[in-house]
């Protein structure tokens, strides 16, 4: 078998073929169906990045490009699907689930924290990247990001367009979620205000929130500081300027009752 064999099978049947552009399996006879030709055009050579340096997610077809997941970095691989072929052994750390109808959340949950202490980047796949594996790496979020299954989904489906779970996977993630926090009733998500965003500039005083007093010169219908202060009140003995000077001097004359004399003016003579 040639290494574009190896490394290229059909993402499906799992036998080389040009399965992008129709071709039938000359193995096995498989064809794509003209109903899925759109979508899985849609679909990347790429695997879809959930979480940034650390998980990501894709189809048999993904996990089969050796290289570009040696390029993005990718040393272990998450199989789902234990009739899916594990292709390089000796290059990459490999970890399959042996059932394959009920999804072992808890052994793939253990080794994707794992990983993630290794600070290794890992690769969930199963035959299409659209059911199995998509399950797991949101069963991983609930787990260890304490995500409910609603928004855990949201996270998924945002990154990788192509997940569509069954019924069946549908209801053991629910199930998941059950035995993790208890109940299946939603967590009121708080929403981000723009105070919660920004930094408070309160120069000392607490920051107003919710039912929290508002300082005194923030209160509605309070005048400002500057109408409080009424027109013309600067103090009697406060000038400006120079002129101060000149001032304090003929208030410390006037002490010692003695006129200072002008500019204009020439002493008198004391005789």
């Amino acid at each position: 078998m040639r290494k574009r064999e190896r490394e290229n099978p059909c993402g499906v049947c799992g036998h080389y073929h040009k399965y992008e552009e129709g071709e039938v399996c000359g193995v096995c006879g498989h064809r794509m169906p003209a109903a899925q030709e759109r979508s899985v055009q849609q679909d990347s050579a790429f695997p879809s990045e959930i979480l940034k340096d650390l998980l990501y997610l894709g189809s048999y077809d993904n996990a089969s490009r050796g290289e570009l997941l040696k390029t993005l970095g990718i040393s272990r691989i998450l199989n789902t699907v234990p009739a899916c072929q594990n292709l390089y052994k000796n290059s990459f750390t490999y970890h399959c689930l042996q059932d394959d109808k009920h999804l072992q959340f808890d052994d793939a949950i253990q080794f994707l924290e794992q990983c993630e202490r290794d600070k290794a980047r890992v690769l969930v796949h199963c035959m299409s990247g659209k059911n199995r594996s998509p399950a797991i790496v949101i069963a991983y979020l609930m787990k260890s990001k304490g995500w409910r299954f609603a928004p855990s989904y949201q996270w998924v489906k945002h990154r990788r367009p192509l997940v569509e779970l069954s019924q069946a996977v549908h209801q053991q993630l629910v199930e998941f979620e059950q035995r993790i926090f208890g109940s299946n009733e939603p967590v009121p998500v708080q929403p981000l205000s723009l105070s919660d965003s920004m930094p408070c500039f309160g120069f000392g005083y607490p920051k107003s929130i919710g039912n929290s007093p508002v300082p005194m010169f923030n209160q509605p219908g309070m005048p400002s500081i500057f109408e409080r202060t009424g027109p013309n009140t600067t103090p009697s003995n406060f000038v400006f300027g120079a002129g101060r000077n000149t001032e304090q001097k003929i208030v410390e004359s006037s002490a010692l009752n003695v006129i200072p004399p002008t500019g204009s003016e020439t002493p008198m003579d004391s005789s």
